[in-house]
């Protein structure tokens, strides 16, 4: 199908795109790499009467490290995530999920921040977001505010954006000594949404106990689950096979997958279960490495 009829505006500066949801209200909507809002149009899943075209906006794209903290804009492409020696030294995870959304035509133009505002529990950033505890930085008319990740994802393709809000960048706690992550989805083909996902971060220390642990679900939830009581169940503890199964089972038992084309609920906690156990030892292997 062909999208309706459609305004489009292309701010150079992001007081400008600000002052344009303003004028537009709902009826706008932000253009970053458009893989996930150009098919919604062209199946009029969404027929915006504006679109605001973000990508001429400078500043946008960088990755840097400051104050402990690693900074990504919300413009930064897929292809950018999965070539930077930034997070290659610092967190294996996005070289992980970054390879698989998609193909690199996609990675080429997809965009982080754009994964994230779409509000799909099927994105696979999400998951990651919540094993790395990130924060996403909106800017609205009233300036730029933060947002825990586990506060951000409101419901199906909803998010804690405003309607003249834009995800600006992306901020992630630097990982200290004996920190690995790992990230995993199981897929009916290359490129496909995942059947399951999951994001794991661990940070262990001399003496191999949990000192931290994150871990996130894709897709088996209707939105972006952090598996809570896994977490609980490797905090303190060394990684013995009955407490990484036991970390297994809490995420299997507390997700809530729906039965579709890609298996039926119970292959779908099965899968959870199985990526849990594999991505915890894969982060661990790298947190001793």
């Amino acid at each position: 199908m062909i999208a309706a009829e459609f305004n489009y505006e292309a701010p150079t500066t992001l007081d400008e795109a600000i002052a344009l949801l303003q004028k537009y209200g709902d009826e706008a909507k932000i253009l970053s790499g458009g893989h996930s809002l150009i098919p919604m149009m062209k199946l009029r899943f969404a027929s915006p009467e504006h679109i605001i075209d973000i990508n001429n906006i400078p500043g946008l794209s960088d990755i840097t490290i400051e104050d402990q903290t690693l900074k990504i804009g919300a413009l930064t492409r897929e292809a950018q995530l999965e070539h930077s020696d930034v997070l290659k030294q610092h967190f294996p995870i996005f070289g992980d999920v970054t390879k698989l959304i998609a193909d690199p035509q996609v990675r080429n133009m997809g965009t982080l921040g754009g994964n994230l505002a779409h509000g799909d529990a099927a994105n696979d950033h999400p998951a990651v977001m919540m094993a790395l505890n990130a924060t996403v930085v909106a800017t609205g008319p009233e300036g730029s505010r933060e947002i825990p990740i586990d506060e951000f994802f409101y419901g199906f393709y909803t998010t804690a954006l405003q309607p003249d809000d834009i995800l600006t960048e992306i901020r992630i706690p630097l990982p200290g000594p004996g920190t690995g992550s790992a990230y995993h989805k199981l897929e009916r083909k290359v490129g496909d949404y995942a059947t399951a996902g999951v994001a794991v971060q661990l940070t262990l220390d001399s003496n191999g106990v949990v000192t931290y642990a994150g871990i996130g679900l894709t897709n088996v939830n209707p939105v972006p689950l952090r598996a809570a009581r896994s977490e609980e169940a490797l905090l303190g503890k060394t990684l013995s096979d009955e407490v990484i199964a036991e970390a297994a089972q809490y995420a299997s038992e507390d997700c809530n997958p729906s039965s579709d084309l890609r298996g039926d609920e119970e292959y779908k906690r099965a899968m959870v279960g199985v990526l849990v156990k594999r991505m915890i030892h894969k982060a661990a292997e790298r947190a001793m490495a």
